[in-house]
């Protein structure tokens, strides 16, 4: 049996990098970018914030506009 698991080690060990894009499974490397990457995210939540108040305003400042001059049509 030790044989076998030897075996089966040793194919695993050749096909990895095979079976980790097969499965799409995540690495070390991929787990530790996330972290940076979320973080990295999470920072911009509020400059987003931001930006989605000022276009609202500036969307309902154009449509106050665009009613002004349909009216005037």
């Amino acid at each position: 049996m030790i044989g076998a698991d030897n075996y089966l080690h040793a194919y695993v060990d050749r096909r990895m990098k095979y079976i980790v894009d097969e499965w799409d499974l995540a690495t070390h490397p991929d787990l530790s970018d996330f972290v940076g990457r979320l973080y990295a995210i999470e920072q911009e939540i509020p400059r987003l914030k931001s930006f989605e108040h000022a276009a609202s305003d500036k969307l309902t400042e154009l449509e106050t506009r665009a009613n002004k001059l349909k009216g005037r049509i």
